[in-house]
């Protein structure tokens, strides 16, 4: 079984997973507009070019799915965070700084006690992300003893 996390974007599907891709270096393996799905035909004209499925693969069977939610359906995400796990901090660091560039810094970017480097952003289409660059678990283990 695989999980992945299902975005809902408010118009800007399509920039958004460009931005992912190029940040993460996945690629879009699937994406298709209101207007191209079956049932165009009922689709409001002010849809039709937006994405109504969209796929990104980011390797070792990692995935976003994303969409633009109708302006009725659409609601601010809350409750949850896209997590990260980058094994390097100094491209934890630039992932961090690129989805924080008109975003929201929610935790500033830094080392915890679990983490070299850690921290929370929500960008600029509104998805918070936790960016985090773990610790080896031995050490996470000698701090808490």
């Amino acid at each position: 079984m695989q999980t992945g996390p299902h975005l809902h974007f408010k118009g800007n599907c399509s920039e958004a997973l460009k931005l992912y891709a190029d940040t993460f270096g996945g690629k879009i393996e699937f994406s298709m507009t209101y207007g191209e799905a079956p049932g165009a035909e009922k689709a409001p004209p002010e849809l039709r070019n937006q994405i109504i499925h969209a796929r990104l693969n980011l390797g070792n069977q990692q995935f976003v799915l994303g969409m633009d939610a109708s302006p009725e359906h659409y609601q601010v995400p809350q409750g949850f965070n896209v997590m990260a796990e980058v094994e390097k901090p100094a491209d934890a660091e630039r992932i961090f700084n690129i989805l924080a560039q008109k975003g929201t810094i929610t935790m500033p970017f830094g080392e915890t006690f679990w983490a070299q480097r850690f921290g929370m952003v929500t960008d600029r289409f509104g998805i918070p992300w936790m960016i985090n660059c773990a610790k080896p678990l031995e050490a996470v283990a000698r701090k808490s003893a």
